[in-house]
């Protein structure tokens, strides 16, 4: 055929292909508003409904009004609280006041660090101050203290409280006496200042912790200065460069990112001083145990058993890790084979890629997000009984055009929540997957209706092209599966007060939802339902699922054990003070809880941002591991799409928040109590081949 001929024929013929292509890749409604660019509707005339349709937040001025209405209800319902008769009303009180101060803080929370306008950014920052400053008074206003503790100290009274009203009056209270409301005049004097104190180092060490480093251009061998960023006649390095294929580079990196900063370093050291401090004034015996106080693991004791267990049973396949590292850093650099910090991550990928080929790029054209998302809404459906429904924003309700808006609705109890999307990549936007609570449920007695829960999920994923939509390396489909772990425990909880509602539960409870997403989402009976070439249709085949999931357990023993470093580094800096520096137990710990050695003149722990958020606390990811393991090998092996099972996790996991101990809802879900040595065996035995065989197997 001629090029003139053969021309013709494809422009003849190009509206057939279409159909043809548009056919064997149809979505639902659902998958295709995550596969298009987003259309916005041009109408001049539409009203500005304000940022999730809160009409103040039109202009960044809004800010300051939506305060201002939140405070004067705050003063009336601390009045209200004080002058009640105690009783479930002055719960309900309590709550109301935690839920009109959260709605707008928290939304205010969010948007200083996503809108993409600085004003709207600034005028958030200050009212997450002002508001802030408002709750330090209120968790030491003593009147208010004593209303509640009129009421926990009357049996009577308290024999009256349902469960529920029971555990969050306490779950305040709790709140109280951190604050040191018991103390007197001066000690508690002393507490608020420590809070303020700690709120100024808390934010410093979280900024120094991700500023780069520079040094000397001269300092670095020439053919590598197009490695790093430059900065005049220096250097800047902003991270490890963990996936580099150089030797050299990634150690520069390594060293250069992690050398001493003094400053951070008197920071980190004054803020672990002032947390323990604190702790001591308000009755605890050291920060840890303050912070562990109503999670599943309750006190330091606990978590260093259950970390040294693991390490325990771990110890031989870590080795073996370790040796295959070695191996293969003898065979790519013969003449440096020492395995050193910075050759983990690079090394275990790359073991990974050989054994079995888990190239990404092969995947992600079976992994559009918009079949992802697809996936996920049919995952709920079948589960749950829930669909995700793509809806218009209205003008101003979003803070960048590619988000999008999704309804949750349930089949008979209809309206659930709503999710923002804001998946994609913006320069001004933290490079972070997350989930925020904008809004939490509640039932409202003063409208006789439950309050809807709004959450937004982040995520930094490539925009679509002309030619393709967005397309999910597996990893980033694990991602967007675990966040909506998070969001879903947002809006399947149906708690009567929002001091407890969805996520806001203890913090080695909550990511057991989101983790456990992870297991739905390298399941191939999950993952055939929708994971099919965004161009040909053809479905991802099952090898390559198989492949993917032994690929995680290459390394795995050696990837755990350095999460159980960080975990005992987390609990040794918030036990009782070592007089010695982070650094010195640093190195300790380094040799007895991960074997790789300790490179002099670095300081890892000024880049680790988690003591921030997770302080005492950074245990929690390998607990809810353990847990989610546990679910997933007794309630979701055998059918992973199981509507009785979906069902019962509803029921004894997601509806209760953090209204219900950790523990108990763990023990409802599994009919049994699990013991730490069960925890860890659940970790360990995912490291052996063949997992889910050996499980089945095992339960037949």
């Amino acid at each position: 055929m001629s090029a003139c001929k053969r021309l013709l024929y494809l422009v003849k013929h190009r509206s057939l292909w279409a159909q043809v292509r548009r056919n064997v890749t149809t979505w639902s409604p659902v998958g295709a508003a995550f596969n298009a660019k987003p259309h916005r509707r041009l109408d001049v005339f539409e009203k500005n409904v304000g940022l999730f349709g809160v009409p103040e937040l039109s202009c960044p001025a809004g800010f300051q009004a939506a305060a201002k209405t939140a405070l004067k209800n705050t003063q009336r319902l601390v009045e209200k609280a004080c002058s009640c008769p105690p009783g479930a009303e002055t719960v309900e009180c309590f709550d109301q006041l935690s839920d009109g101060l959260c709605k707008v803080a928290d939304l205010a929370d969010f948007i200083k660090v996503a809108h993409p306008d600085p004003a709207f950014r600034e005028a958030a920052e200050k009212t997450c101050v002002d508001i802030g400053t408002v709750v330090e008074k209120l968790n030491t206003n003593v009147e208010l203290c004593k209303s509640l503790k009129n009421l926990l100290d009357n049996p009577n009274i308290v024999a009256q409280l349902d469960p529920d009203t029971r555990r969050v009056a306490e779950l305040f209270m709790f709140d109280f006496e951190i604050s040191g409301i018991h103390l007197d005049d001066k000690r508690r004097k002393e507490a608020v200042g420590l809070h303020v104190k700690l709120l100024d180092l808390n934010n410093e060490f979280l900024v120094g912790s991700h500023m780069p480093n520079r040094i000397a251009r001269s300092a670095i061998p020439e053919h590598l200065h197009l490695q790093f960023a430059s900065e005049g006649s220096f250097i800047q390095v902003a991270g490890l460069h963990a996936d580099s294929p150089d030797d050299l580079v990634r150690e520069i990196a390594y060293r250069i990112y992690l050398y001493p900063n003094a400053d951070l370093m008197d920071c980190l050291e004054e803020l672990l001083k002032c947390r323990h401090k604190l702790a001591k004034l308000v009755g605890y015996e050291s920060y840890g145990h303050r912070a562990l106080k109503g999670t599943m693991a309750k006190t330091p004791e606990t978590v260093m058993n259950f970390l040294q267990l693991l390490t325990d049973k771990l110890s031989d396949k870590t080795a073996k890790d370790f040796k295959m590292m070695r191996d293969m850093k003898k065979k790519l650099n013969p003449r440096n084979a020492e395995l050193m910090p910075w050759d983990h991550p690079f090394l275990s990928g790359v073991l990974r890629a050989e054994r079995y080929n888990i190239e990404p790029s092969l995947y992600s054209p079976y992994l559009s997000l918009g079949a992802c998302m697809e996936g996920l809404n049919n995952l709920f459906s079948q589960l749950y009984g829930v669909s995700l429904m793509s809806e218009h924003p209205s003008a101003g309700e979003v803070w960048s055009e590619d988000v999008r808006k999704l309804a949750v609705v349930h089949e008979t109890e209809g309206l659930l929540g709503y999710i923002y999307c804001d998946f994609f990549h913006r320069s001004d936007k933290p490079h972070q997957d997350c989930h925020f609570t904008i809004r939490g449920g509640r039932w409202c007695q003063e409208t006789s209706q439950y309050q809807l829960p709004v959450v937004v999920l982040m995520l930094s994923l490539p925009h679509p092209s002309k030619s393709a939509p967005t397309l999910l390396t597996p990893g980033m489909m694990e991602n967007l599966f675990h966040e909506m772990g998070h969001a879903m425990h947002s809006m399947l909880g149906r708690t009567r007060y929002q001091h407890v509602t969805g996520t806001r539960c203890s913090t080695d409870f909550a990511e057991v939802p989101s983790i456990l997403m992870e297991y739905f989402a390298t399941d191939y009976r999950v993952i055939s339902q929708f994971a099919r070439h965004y161009e040909t249709g053809q479905p991802l085949p099952e090898s390559m699922v198989a492949r993917l999931c032994e690929s995680k357990k290459v390394c795995g023993a050696a990837d755990t054990q350095l999460q159980i470093f960080y975990a005992v580094l987390d609990q040794i800096y918030h036990s009782k003070p070592q007089n010695r520096s982070t650094t010195d137990i640093l190195k300790d710990m380094q040799q007895k809880f991960y074997g790789l050695p300790y490179t002099p003149n670095t300081a890892w722990q000024l880049r680790f941002s988690h003591l921030i958020g997770y302080g005492a606390k950074y245990y929690s990811y390998l607990m809810s591991r353990a847990v989610a393991s546990m679910v997933w090998k007794q309630c979701f092996i055998q059918d992973p799409l199981n509507r009785d099972m979906g069902e019962r996790y509803r029921r004894e996991m997601l509806a209760h928040g953090g209204a219900k101990e950790p523990m108990l809802m763990v023990e409802g879900m599994l009919q049994r109590r699990p013991t730490m040595e069960d925890f860890v065996e659940a970790l360990v035995s995912e490291l052996n081949p063949n997992f889910e065989t050996f499980i089945m197997d095992s339960e037949s």
